[in-house]
């Protein structure tokens, strides 16, 4: 299938691509600097220089790329927690979620696309006992900082779903290469990047309509569903 990854430079897409084109896919991946595009070319994507803020020239790009599916790994967050600029990272990265979403949608359903596969968070439940499950409330009472990301969380969300096949991947705590965090400081509930580029492979052609939550198996979610619906392994590392 031909996919288009927005966010392909990042994190998660610089391992997912390669897992995408050994899967038989082609990439049109999305980077917002024309420095950038050599590292996706070697990755083995078509680079495409866009500003997910710029609705019409996503619009465009997206149907000049003719996708089958839609991921959505984008993300603005520069500023690692317990720095000065985390908060503000923070406001900017719910912007993206809010508004860059939106765009994203809108220009995937103007290309015809049903299937569209999006990064959220796992860390946004209500407080509660036992492991978190997709039916659990979201932190919807926040305030502070935190009021902020669930806002973004709950738009990605409810945008993303408007598509008929629609994918939610709510994500742990990142850690590994590229990563704020280590194997051996990672808080709860804690995902490595590898497994969730895998994550994002197998929602390209399993699943159904709705959210999954990825994440190790560490009391704080439950990623049953994802398990049985994707095939989703937690242990999938890139050799």
């Amino acid at each position: 299938m031909r996919i288009f990854l927005a966010g392909a430079g990042g994190a998660i897409g610089r391992r997912l691509t390669p897992l995408l084109r050994a899967a038989g896919h082609s990439v049109v991946g999305t980077t917002r600097s024309d420095i950038r595009t050599e590292v996706l070319r070697v990755l083995g994507a078509e680079p495409v220089v866009v500003d997910v803020f710029d609705a019409p020239a996503l619009t465009r790009a997206v149907a000049a790329a003719a996708p089958q599916v839609v991921i959505h790994q984008l993300t603005d967050l520069a500023f690692a927690p317990g720095t000065p600029q985390y908060e503000e990272g923070l406001a900017r990265n719910a912007r993206l979620r809010i508004e860059g979403t939106r765009h994203l949608v809108d220009a995937a359903k103007a290309a015809g696309v049903r299937r569209m596969v999006t990064q959220s968070i796992a860390f946004v439940y209500a407080p509660g006992d036992g492991a978190r499950m997709e039916t659990d409330p979201l932190d919807t009472s926040a305030t502070g900082a935190r009021k902020g990301t669930v806002d973004g969380v709950v738009a990605l969300e409810q945008a993303t779903l408007e598509l008929s096949e629609g994918i939610v991947l709510r994500y742990g705590y990142l850690y590994g290469r590229g990563t704020w965090f280590t194997d051996g400081e990672r808080p709860k509930p804690s995902l490595h990047v590898d497994a969730a580029a895998q994550a994002a492979l197998l929602a390209v052609s399993h699943g159904q309509h709705g959210v999954y939550n990825i994440a190790e198996d560490d009391g704080a979610i439950s990623s049953e569903k994802a398990k049985r619906d994707l095939g989703f392994d937690a242990g999938f590392r890139l050799n």
